[in-house]
């Protein structure tokens, strides 16, 4: 099983030599883990880097926190007892848009695009560094509302009636109603509004994203614009967000900035 993954050798005390430092304070964590030597150190690693951070040990206990409590990020198993994790996101995806990010099996391709299908925002193989996790935590932590500050990034992108506010990270379809996106699907449509015309390969889409690099870029890429599509698409044949043939994809609407 997946929890049967991590290094025997690399326990949370190591893993809490590794920390870096992060500047998103305060933010609150939840963490759905079953294994309870790994649901410590997770919390060990979360709480040294400025963090607060909570664990559950399945979906049940998960509900009840998110019933008292406000979190920014969870931090999910695939492999859990009863309810799993897959189960879970896809539940929690469908009322709710806070960042998901999975931990699964190392070189089970299916488990991690399955994740993404779902609506998990990011994930992390097992065994995995405790840099990467922070790094992938802050990164989403970022990326999402709370994260957003008013900045630069208070301006707000239209295109074929539709509306993005950068600033609260809201999209708004023509008749002025919010569509909920994910952390990783806003990610993807800036990037496209910020394109306009331009041919974006699968590659530099992550990059833009600022979403790394590890893991199987094709497909996770893939799976987040097909739900982008499915959000804003006219129609059932993409209109907005053209397939290019060996290259990529276009994002075709003018995009005018107000």
């Amino acid at each position: 099983m997946i929890n049967t993954l991590v290094h025997a050798n690399e326990n949370w005390k190591k893993l809490l030599s590794e920390q870096v430092s992060t500047n998103v304070s305060l933010a609150h964590v939840l963490v759905v883990e079953d294994d309870p030597e790994i649901a410590k150190m997770l919390v060990a690693l979360l709480t040294g880097a400025g963090f607060a951070a909570t664990s559950v040990i399945s979906g049940r206990e998960l509900d009840q926190r998110l019933g008292k409590t406000r979190f920014d990020l969870i931090i999910l198993d695939a492999m859990l007892p009863g309810e799993d994790g897959f189960s879970i996101c896809r539940r929690l995806r469908a009322s709710m848009t806070i960042p998901i990010l999975m931990l699964t099996a190392l070189g089970e391709e299916i488990d991690r695009i399955l994740g993404i299908e779902l609506g998990a925002d990011d994930y992390v193989t097992k065994p995995f560094s405790s840099r990467e996790l922070l790094a992938r935590v802050k990164g989403l932590l970022r990326r999402s509302s709370y994260g957003t500050q008013a900045t630069d990034q208070t301006v707000t992108l239209a295109f074929a009636g539709w509306r993005l506010d950068l600033a609260k990270r809201q999209l708004r379809d023509p008749e002025g109603v919010e569509v909920s996106m994910t952390t990783a699907e806003l990610d993807v449509l800036i990037v496209f509004c910020n394109n306009p015309g331009k041919v974006l390969t699968r590659k530099e889409i992550l990059a833009l994203t600022h979403a790394g690099t590890a893991g199987p870029v094709h497909r996770s890429i893939d799976v987040h614009i097909s739900r982008v599509r499915q959000k804003i698409e006219p129609g059932r044949e993409p209109t907005f967000i053209k397939t290019v043939r060996l290259g990529g994809y276009l994002f075709t609407p003018e995009v005018e900035k107000l």
